[in-house]
């Protein structure tokens, strides 16, 4: 496969995967019983490993070595751990609200950096 099939799954993974987060989110802040369904269980494990595979693949195709790639991993795994805070690990709906935001706003910080390649994301 070449770059730009790799670099457009990666892409529409993360679109999938931040639409159903915020969906996800949206369910746990107001205590729907949606979460418990298999399908919403399972999906976002699917989606973000196909996600990071792709990414995986692009760095290594490109060179890990970049600082920006750094970042992204970083980001990577802010983003998880406030977004389990968000989904599940929130004791209430505020503080799962707020997690969410943290997390949306994480996320768009990796989407600048993906973008300008540079670890100042909208700034650079």
């Amino acid at each position: 496969m070449n770059y730009f099939a790799i670099k457009h799954i990666h892409v529409t993974a993360a679109v999938l995967s931040i639409v159903f987060f915020v969906v996800r989110a949206y369910w746990s802040v107001s205590g729907s019983a949606m979460l418990q369904k298999r399908v919403v269980r399972i999906a976002p494990h699917i989606i973000d490993t196909i996600l990071l595979v792709a990414g995986v693949t692009l760095a290594a195709m490109i060179g890990a070595h970049q600082p920006w790639i750094l970042a992204k991993i970083v980001a990577l795994i802010l983003y998880i751990g406030v977004g389990t805070i968000a989904i599940k690990r929130g004791k209430t709906p505020k503080s799962r609200a707020i997690a969410a935001v943290i997390s949306v706003a994480i996320f768009l910080y990796i989407v600048g950096v993906a973008i300008h390649h540079h670890p100042l994301s909208w700034i650079a």
